[in-house]
């Protein structure tokens, strides 16, 4: 029996990631799994149903926390899987504070700043993780083994403790994104091209962070087994932190979450609906584009803009604007930017819109009621109705009154709400830039969300879910982006994405994927290419994605649907296993022995370029920029074309030894 402990902080796509994850790891590890994190009252009330330890080393090493003047909890965390939880409450052991800063630094001789209260709360966090470990494996001596696994450099202060009192424990570390290479990115620096002559000492002391980027690197370097969970963002660990993870943790999701049961096309359409009504009354006065022949954008995430590559973004959607009109285009672009910002309300224009659109609905119904009934009526009589009499004048002042109510004078709102630094605001500072103020002329019309998606909303009252499935393609250019979960959902939902080759998605798409493009996985050159280049192959995929017919869209959301597979934590969940047996295999390598351990090797997709009829018209041989549907060639067979994918599966890596030229890490000496 192997005990396994989590050690996570939640927040941002991380708490995606264990979130998800958690069901897959239940079932392999059962009871024996447990989770760690910091204690919030509010989240430990709506979301953990509290309960006493299954096993009693572990509630003698709670209670002697707790009998020291700490607040330990333990519960079951209630999502899919309902895994235990301990949850240390910071607050309460703050008293230590100074104590354990004498600690770390006598361990590692790093100090923390008074004034850094993140930094001051993971020592508090890590301290209380490594006095718990210290008393469970007191407890248990070395049978079961515990493998710790630490997400991101807050949760790493406990396993540089852990590892400095030499506590029998398999550890294993994951950076999700180096600390420091988020700051550089969001600096604008030319980052992948210079990720060799950095003086890292510098730059961290420079951004007031060192005392952060030395707690991530020591994290790193005692770690027995290192992850990150991209290919790209190994590259930049390399670089940043000084070591080669030893094995690429891809993030997936629970798939099955998001299947609908061969649903998924009918509910594009319902919610594509919701997001038409929307538009109906966002643009009231303006309406004239056809709503039919209008396609949804959407770009979505924490609002970083230039790592989420909201600049980029922008840009192309100039030149987008300036294409569809050069080529008298019938189609419309609508663009959401769904990024939280800082603001004190929903405008007035805003709500006025919703309230016009929904006046105009409950008159057209007062009047076909009437209309009906009066011609249900003339119907019975047996006479055919006079057209021109069966409504009379007050149903005509009625009309007349509600067409006036849609005039409006100004132009429709790029942003829902009001927001705080309008003045400075980096999207809405762009858009005065490139003139997109949803004019009469523009192609493209841009709606700017700086709030989360909610149900409850007076405006948009749809989920996050709901949403992305009524929209028609996700577009996340990121210049950082170590892995991308927005892409990957919208793969699941089957919503074609943009992606690029700095986000670990891209990577793992192009991997795995012959032609991403024909499978609506996009991805854009952000690493060898200038930013204008990539500018303009943005603008161009967009174009693309705009040309093609409503079939072809239909076509190409059943082959992004398929994809699905590669993201399921049932497939990515084996390299955390792997991770966990090479933890194992060099804490304790006389009981553990990579060669010995049952691993089934990887099986990694690899999904050919699709033979039927191509979703993107740039292949095809019309001279026309427009198809209609009956153009389109009648080859396609989904049933068949499914059938070939799952006979393309192939396995480009397999899970074996330990490789070669591994030495021992430091401070592995025994344990």
């Amino acid at each position: 029996m192997v005990l396994l402990g989590v050690c996570e902080v939640r927040f941002g796509g991380i708490y995606t990631v264990i979130q998800t994850k958690a069901k897959i790891t239940v079932d392999e590890w059962g009871e024996n799994y447990i989770m760690m994190g910091p204690y919030y009252e509010h989240n430990f009330k709506t979301q953990v149903e509290k309960c006493e330890p299954p096993n009693q080393a572990i509630k003698a090493a709670m209670d002697s926390l707790i009998n020291n003047g700490c607040q330990v909890h333990f519960g079951r965390w209630l999502i899919e899987g309902s895994p235990y939880v301990i949850l240390f409450d910071i607050g309460a052991a703050a008293w230590n504070l100074d104590r354990w800063k004498g600690d770390l630094w006598n361990a590692c001789s790093i100090g923390l700043p008074y004034h850094d209260r993140e930094a001051n709360d993971s020592l508090i966090f890590g301290s209380l993780v490594a006095w718990f470990f210290k008393e469970l494996t007191d407890q248990i001596q070395d049978k079961p083994n515990i493998v710790a696994h630490f997400h991101e450099w807050q949760a790493g202060t406990g396993l540089v403790l852990s590892r400095s009192r030499k506590i029998p424990l398999a550890t294993i570390f994951t950076t999700h994104a180096t600390l420091l290479g988020r700051y550089l990115c969001a600096g604008n620096a030319d980052f992948y091209n210079n990720l060799d002559k950095f003086n890292i000492d510098q730059e961290a002391g420079e951004r007031q962070i060192y005392h952060r980027y030395c707690l991530e690197r020591a994290a790193v370097h005692c770690a027995h087994v290192f992850t990150t969970v991209s290919q790209i963002t190994a590259v930049e660990a390399n670089h940043m932190l000084h070591r080669q993870p030893d094995v690429v943790t891809p993030n997936g999701l629970n798939v099955r979450k998001f299947s609908a049961m061969h649903e998924f096309q009918n509910l594009h359409s319902m919610n594509k609906a919701k997001i038409q009504e929307f538009v109906r009354g966002h643009f009231y006065g303006h309406l004239d584009f056809n709503l039919e022949k209008t396609l949804f954008f959407f770009i979505a995430g924490r609002y970083e803009f230039s790592n989420k590559g909201a600049d980029l973004f922008l840009e192309s959607l100039s030149r987008l604007n300036y294409l569809l009109r050069v080529h008298k285009n019938d189609v419309t672009v609508v663009v959401f930017f769904i990024m939280p910002a800082k603001t004190n309300n929903f405008n007035v224009e805003s709500l006025k819109g919703q309230a016009v659109r929904k006046q105009l609905w409950d008159t057209a119904q007062s009047v076909k009621e009437k209309f009906g009934k009066r011609l249900y009526e003339s119907l019975l009589r047996g006479e055919i109705p006079d057209m021109s009499k069966i409504l009379d004048r007050d149903d005509f002042t009625i009309m007349k009154r509600a067409i006036y109510a849609t005039q409006r004078h100004s132009l429709p709102p790029v942003t829902t709400h009001n927001m705080l630094d309008d003045s400075t605001d980096p999207i809405l500072s762009n858009i005065r830039r490139i003139g997109l103020f949803n004019g009469r002329n523009d192609r493209v019309k841009i709606v700017f969300h700086p709030e989360f998606l909610s149900s409850t909303s007076p405006l948009l009252p749809m989920d996050y879910e709901e949403f992305v499935r009524g929209c028609h393609l996700g577009v996340f250019p990121s210049y950082y982006e170590p892995w991308g979960y927005t892409p990957g959902e919208c793969t699941v939902m089957g919503i074609p994405s943009v992606t690029t080759n700095l986000s670990g998605f891209g990577c793992f798409m192009e991997e795995h994927v012959s032609d991403p493009s024909e499978y609506g996985i996009y991805i854009v050159d952000r690493r060898f290419r200038s930013a204008d280049e990539s500018c303009n192959q943005l603008t161009q995929f967009m174009f693309s994605f705009c040309q093609q017919s409503r079939r072809q869209r239909i076509i190409q959301r059943n082959r992004t649907e398929r994809l699905s597979d590669l993201l399921d934590w049932r497939y990515l969940g084996r390299f955390y296993m792997h991770g966990r047996h090479l933890a194992l295999s060099r804490s304790f390598p006389g009981t553990f022995k990579m060669d010995h351990l049952n691993i089934a090797p990887t099986q990694g997709f690899r999904y050919p370029r699709p033979a039927s009829v191509p979703p993107s018209p740039s292949a095809s041989l019309h001279s026309t920029p427009h198809h209609s549907d009956e153009e389109d060639d009648d080859t396609y067979d989904e049933e068949e074309e499914a059938e070939r994918d799952r006979q393309n599966i192939k396995a480009p890596f397999t899970l074996g030894a330990e490789p070669e030229g591994k030495s021992k890490q430091p401070l592995e000496n025994g344990n």
